[in-house]
């Protein structure tokens, strides 16, 4: 290991000082020029990380969970939330917030396709535009297409199943249809996932070198999701009107069996929740291509029911209903600056309303409104090869709302949240960047939902927390990138009043639920570096006169970071996180991934501790296009060593949780861009578009 990691450091300095230098220019005469946009598969940006899904089959055979479980430095825990490269992340979807975390979140992620997603950005440097109260970093995941000029349709499928005692199926379809013409554009995605899936689960205490069983249980899901996503768009002079309706149906059920001291249970719980997205966006157009102004208005809505009965006793359990309303008006502006190269000022406003209503048993026993407005301004400059940003946002939030038995701490503040970045470029494809940010993180109101919408049994309880408070973060980074692939980076994260989930144990019961920690640091020092495999064939001499492609080569992407959570009251321990990915191009263009993941065990995770590695996983695809690439196929094999397990201990308790979902899965997926017979099929080369944009144009908002 120290070998490798030796090879790799030598590897990026090795990078580092050819890429300062420049070629000697030579006269060409060019006859015709052909311009080919080849997607990468990671891409690294000054404040974001890309990662390509829709020409990743590694990523995108199964779920959106399952794809976002496999990216390099980011943690999807089902105890304790979603992190990247250790900044807490809030979940966007086409640039909107979700407004969603935990168990509903993840549930949500597992009812999408991956083959919906075409990208997903983690942007680790949010700037002014960005909403303060996106916290520490935010994933946005990104299911927009780009209309040509001509009826288009694709078709996926895929199909997979696990086999851990016996099978279940997991399979989803979706069409996405697209044209545009001289006057409008259009695009339906409309599609369907229905899944098995199985978890089990213990909760045990260990006293005295005694172990004592609390609860153990064994649940079979089944989860039916449909959706579908429109969008429309209207050219007006050279403004541009876009409308955007999303709707997402999700329809679960599953049965659990459960044992401890005393008790037998059968239980059934059904989960109803409809999801709608509403945006219409105005993009007003100058001669001046640079300039942007744009208007948005955005509505959406989430309704979800969730009941649990019991089949021993053929009574209800639990019956409760949320309801949650947004309404968000923003606009944005920008225009270049005379006085620096690159450089521009943007400014904008918004104004945002959120209205949460939850029910047990047809009783409201939460009304919780949250009001936020917000302006921003910031400033972008580029003086020799240097880049810098400074900017700042104020916002004022008035949080209010009551319980059925009291008044929830209201949060009525005005603040301001400043950001800047500087960043040295030693070459078009390698620059040093350090930033600082200052941000806010609202609890969702999946936190702040006082019912249980999981599960329960005499010896288990899950319930949110109406009071949580919102979270102050201070976020400070360095990273050093090159090439999109290679980088080493650090930063720490300072937050006052996290929120975390809790478990705690009160008279043999289990409570899981989430609170706010006065201070919590969090340190995170990553590597990310591609080797070539003709390194060890050919030397660096003779690979460093390639034209290095990591798309279209053999090579073993290597990711290694250390995670430190500083909690003052209690000593806690880091972890280390190792990713390796191996991409081999076989005969007949046949390409071979392989994806490890491993987390080392003993580390602190908030109030959790790794009692044995997790995210241990192993994942295989074989994948090749046919038909001058119309037809995508792959074959993929998920933790086919079935290793991928949670087992934590809960800091001050003597609970010991495991959990085991059927993780190893099989299958297959296909992509298929269905022939159009159209007059119209043909690209007109003046619709090329001339604003460093994707050609056709992007018809859905983001």
């Amino acid at each position: 290991m120290k070998k490798n990691y030796l090879l790799s450091m030598f590897f990026l300095g090795a990078i580092f000082t050819l890429s300062a230098q420049e070629e000697p220019k030579k006269a060409v005469e060019l006859n015709e020029v052909a311009i080919v946009k080849t997607k990468k598969a990671i891409e690294q940006k000054a404040d974001r990380t890309i990662f390509d899904f829709s020409g990743q089959p590694s990523l995108n055979s199964g779920s959106v969970l399952e794809g976002i479980k496999k990216l390099p430095g980011l943690i999807a825990s089902d105890v304790a939330g979603m992190m990247y490269q250790g900044k807490q992340l809030d979940v966007f979807m086409d640039g909107r917030p979700l407004n969603i975390t935990s168990n509903e979140l993840n549930s949500f992620l597992e009812g999408m396709p991956a083959n919906a997603i075409e990208k997903i950005e983690i942007i680790t440097q949010p700037g002014a535009e960005f909403p303060a109260t996106s916290g520490g970093a935010i994933m946005n995941i990104i299911t927009n297409k780009n209309a040509k000029n001509y009826l288009s349709a694709t078709y996926t499928n895929s199909t997979n199943f696990t086999s851990y005692d016996h099978l279940r199926w997991r399979i989803n379809n979706s069409l996405l249809l697209s044209a545009k013409n001289k006057y409008f554009g259009w695009q339906l995605n409309v599609g369907q996932n229905y899944r098995e899936s199985a978890v089990w689960t213990s909760l045990t205490t260990k006293e005295n070198n005694t172990t004592s069983i609390l609860s153990i249980t064994e649940a079979d899901r089944f989860g039916r999701t449909n959706f579908a996503k429109s969008a429309l768009t209207f050219d007006i002079g050279n403004d541009r009107l876009l409308f955007n309706y999303d709707v997402n149906y999700s329809n679960n059920n599953s049965n659990t069996l459960g044992n401890g001291p005393g008790f037998n249970t059968n239980d059934d719980s059904f989960t109803d929740a409809l999801r709608q997205d509403f945006v219409v966006t105005f993009q007003k157009k100058f001669e001046d291509k640079s300039k942007k102004l744009d208007f948005k208005f955005n509505y959406n809505s989430n309704q979800n029911d969730f009941t649990l009965n019991s089949r021993t006793n053929n009574i209800a359990i639990l019956d409760n209903a949320s309801t949650q309303r947004l309404y968000n008006a923003k606009f944005d502006y920008s225009q270049p600056i005379a006085f620096s190269d690159e450089g521009k000022i943007s400014f904008g406003g918004l104004y945002e309303a959120l209205l949460f209503e939850t029910q047990n048993m047809e009783i409201v026993n939460l009304d919780y409104q949250r009001k936020t407005t917000s302006a921003y301004g910031e400033l972008q400059s580029k003086f020799d090869k240097f880049n810098f940003i400074v900017g700042g946002r104020a916002e004022d939030y008035n949080i209010t709302g009551k319980t059925n038995t009291a008044d929830l701490i209201p949060f009525k503040q005005f603040r301001f949240f400043p950001n800047a970045s500087a960043q040295y470029n030693f070459s078009n494809s390698v620059y040093f960047n350090v930033n600082y940010n200052k941000k806010i993180s609202l609890p969702s109101t999946s936190a702040l939902n006082p019912n249980n919408t999981n599960y329960q049994n005499p010896n288990i309880d899950y319930s949110g927390n109406p009071n949580l408070q919102p979270t102050i973060f201070d976020n400070y980074e360095a990273k050093l990138s090159a090439f999109d692939y290679a980088f080493i980076g650090y930063n720490v994260s300072s937050a006052q009043n996290q929120v975390i989930n809790r478990v705690l144990l009160t008279d043999d019961v289990v409570e899981n639920t989430n609170i706010n920690v006065p201070q919590i640091k969090i340190h995170n020092f990553n590597v990310g570096m591609p080797i070539p495999y003709m390194l060890f064939t050919e030397g660096l001499k003779e690979t460093m006169k390639m034209n290095i492609n990591p798309d279209k080569m053999n090579f073993l992407y290597v990711y290694t970071a250390y995670q430190f959570h500083q909690i003052p009251e209690i000593k806690t321990n880091g972890f280390w996180m190792f990713n390796l990915m191996s991409q081999i191009v076989l005969p007949k263009d046949i390409k071979f991934v392989a994806n490890f993941n491993y987390i080392m065990s003993k580390g602190n995770y908030f109030y959790f501790i790794a009692e044995k590695p997790f995210n241990n996983t192993l994942d295989l695809t074989f994948s090749k296009k046919f038909f001058k690439d119309q037809l995508s196929v792959s074959i993929s094999a998920d933790d086919i060593f079935n290793s991928n397990r949670f087992v934590f201990s809960s800091v001050g308790t003597p609970l010991l949780l495991a959990n085991k979902n059927d993780t190893r899965r099989f299958g297959f997926s296909i992509n298929y861009k269905i022939p159009t017979k159209n007059k119209l099929a043909k690209e007109d080369p003046n619709l090329l578009n001339k604003e460093k944009k994707e050609e056709g144009g992007n018809i859905l908002n983001q």
